[in-house]
């Protein structure tokens, strides 16, 4: 299914979107970040609520790693007329750490690693202390991922307010092909044939939607929107700009993320006293920052040293790791062997070091070039060798980050040490 065009602009579209979802009888909230996208869409939601008189709520699960700009501008919308509850989250979550073969992944608001946090946690914030005395989060644990956490939240917003659930989601299908599909799915179930909902919980009674009131919006259409209808936005974007990033460049969610890891530099440009605590905060920053955008980290074409065959190279890596990190490299070395398993005794299909691209990217054979793009993309789980998360997985992913807690606060002792020494 293509792309249909009419004649009406896309904010005549996403008002009648949202006076749509206002009208009917669903607890609504909105997701998110401090982006330019969700500022827009929750603004004028906010609009269309006022005019309905209804309230909605707004969820922010704050990261830790934020830039001083998006925590101003979050703190500026809060304040809008029509939110009801507000909830900021500072949660010990797992994040994903694509700058680093040796830290997959890292623990937000670790309070065992206070001294360390990029920066203090946020006055009434939702943290560990309070999420079970203030709302009664049963359905919380310690570490848990940021994507779980994401459903389990929408399931206990039902159970409060027993109806059927909206939450809206400022995804635009212009910036990836699998927001596209997102909307455009055959599959999926819908909200009266809108496209522009799916249907996430299914209770036939009490059903929890997402919906996207700006998906077809392009990013020009947002900085319309800001001048046209003096919306506030975050003013880190101007600085981003000013630096040499274009507007559809600019990137500012947590920024050790796949898409957003490719700013690293600007962090360090705009707000230097941030950058020098992410360095002692998460693993593989710097190098993050100065091969993000190359083969290093798997982003460009994936590419081996010429004197290496695939198989060679990927058992390369794997020591590697090891030298730092001995448990990620079992993780990974039980993934693969359990690949080749699978294709040899399974399948009949014998491990190659290398097959058609198309073939590869379709998952239809298997190759070393597949087993060494998992290592350099960081995929932790093995997605790219088809397989799914496991309990096992997050047991031994919950294990490396308590060691690596351990191990970079010796580090950094050391070095305080070392520095203390040289002074005397």
């Amino acid at each position: 299914m293509g792309k249909v065009y009419v004649v009406k602009n896309v904010y005549d579209a996403t008002i009648e979107r949202l006076e749509k979802i206002f009208s009917e009888n669903f607890a609504v909230y909105f997701s998110f970040s401090g982006g330019k996208d969700s500022s827009v869409m929750l603004q004028l939601a906010n609009l269309v609520a006022k005019k309905k008189n209804k309230k909605f709520d707004v969820l922010f699960i704050d990261l830790e790693g934020n830039y001083k700009y998006t925590i101003e501008h979050v703190k500026e919308l809060r304040n809008l007329s029509q939110i009801d509850e507000f909830y900021w989250v500072c949660l010990p979550l797992v994040l994903r750490n694509s700058v680093s073969q040796l830290s997959t992944h890292w623990l937000c608001w670790d309070k065992r690693q206070k001294e360390f946090w990029i920066r203090d946690m946020p006055k009434d914030c939702i943290n560990e202390e309070n999420y079970l005395s203030k709302y009664g989060w049963d359905f919380f644990i310690r570490g848990m991922q940021f994507e779980t956490f994401i459903v389990s939240f929408a399931k206990w917003y039902q159970k409060k307010h027993d109806k059927p659930v909206m939450c809206g989601v400022a995804i635009r299908t212009n910036e990836s092909f699998n927001r596209f599909r997102a909307i455009v799915s055959l599959r999926k179930e819908k909200w009266k044939d809108c496209n522009w909902t799916t249907r996430v919980q299914t209770p036939w009674n009490l059903p929890i939607y997402n919906f996207y009131p700006i998906y077809d919006w392009e990013t020009r259409d947002i900085w319309i929107a800001v001048s046209k209808f003096d919306l506030k936005y975050n003013k880190l974007y101007e600085l981003l700009y000013k630096s040499g990033l274009s507007i559809h460049e600019a990137r500012i969610c947590q920024p050790y993320g796949d898409d957003q890891r490719k700013g690293l530099n600007q962090f360090k440009a705009i707000e230097p006293e941030t950058w020098s605590k992410l360095l002692i905060r998460v693993g593989g920053v710097n190098f993050g920052n100065i091969y993000a955008k190359s083969l290093a980290l798997g982003y460009m074409k994936l590419e081996k040293p010429s004197h290496l065959t695939w198989q060679e190279y990927t058992i390369f890596l794997l020591e590697s790791i090891g030298i730092k990190n001995y448990d990620l490299m079992i993780h990974y070395a039980r993934k693969i062997e359990r690949f080749i398993e699978w294709y040899e005794v399974k399948k009949s299909m014998p491990m190659r070091d290398f097959g058609p691209k198309h073939l590869e990217s379709q998952k239809k054979i298997a190759s070393w070039r597949r087993c060494a793009k998992m290592i350099l993309k960081n995929d932790y789980y093995g997605r790219g060798l088809s397989f799914s998360q496991t309990k096992r997985d997050d047991a031994e992913l919950k294990a490396m980050l308590e060691k690596d807690e351990i191990e970079n606060k010796i580090i950094y002792f050391n070095e305080r040490l070392d520095k203390s020494d040289a002074k005397s």
